[in-house]
Formats: C-alpha cells, sequence, structure tokens
C-alpha cells in the first residue's frame, strides 16, 4: 500500500510542478520572434538562451507531467533553474533565488526517483 502513496505522490509532484513551471515558461514563447534583451547568462545569444530555457520550462515539464521520458527530461529542467539560481540570480538575495533551487530540487528529486506507475514510462 505504501508503494501506491508514493506513486501517488510522485504524480501529484509531476502534476503540481511542471504544471507550475509552464506558467513561466509559456510566456516566454512570444519572445521568440524577438529574443533582443532576453538574459543570456552563458553567452550563447539571446535567441539561443531563449530556445533553451523554453525547453526547459515548456518541452521538458510537458514530458514530465505526462511522464514520458521523464528522467531524460528532468535534466534540462534542473539544469534550465541551476543556472536560473546560480547565474542569472548569482548576486541576488535567496529570497529572489528560492523559486528556481525549489524547482531545481524537485527536478533532481524526479530525476532520481522516476515518475511512477501513474506515468507513460510507468506503464
Amino acid at each position: 500500500m505504501n508503494k501506491n502513496f508514493n506513486n501517488l505522490a510522485l504524480l501529484l509532484l509531476r502534476l503540481g510542478f511542471g504544471g507550475f513551471m509552464l506558467t513561466h515558461g509559456i510566456p516566454k514563447i512570444n519572445r521568440l520572434s524577438n529574443a533582443d534583451g532576453f538574459p543570456d547568462p552563458l553567452g550563447v545569444s539571446p535567441m539561443v538562451s531563449l530556445i533553451l530555457c523554453l525547453i526547459g520550462e515548456v518541452l521538458a515539464p510537458i514530458l514530465i507531467i505526462i511522464g514520458f521520458k521523464t528522467k531524460v527530461a528532468a535534466i534540462p529542467a534542473a539544469i534550465t533553474m541551476a543556472v536560473a539560481a546560480f547565474v542569472v540570480h548569482a548576486p541576488d538575495s535567496l529570497a529572489k533565488k528560492e523559486h528556481a533551487l525549489l524547482y531545481f530540487i524537485v527536478w533532481v528529486v524526479i530525476f532520481l526517483s522516476g515518475p511512477g506507475r501513474f506515468s507513460i514510462d510507468g506503464k
């Protein structure tokens, strides 16, 4: 019975954090027509940074929500949040970095634990 609660907990974690991450990523899609001014913390160009950000904040969370290639999808999501916390917000206070750090921790947990039984991967 405990295993069922673990699977339910992983489902809630995937749905909740994946859904909330989409609220950060989806508005950035509009910037694809003009990425000027988008942060470029890795020095690869604002457009490439935006595309990488969209992979981590839109594509990866969608895959995580449905539980398809979940462990692989958790990697770009975690990297995106690590860059946000430790590069983009490096000089900021902990309060400013907190969201990125929380998402980072969740994506690492999902990577380590997998999606659970209630997922496409779990079937």
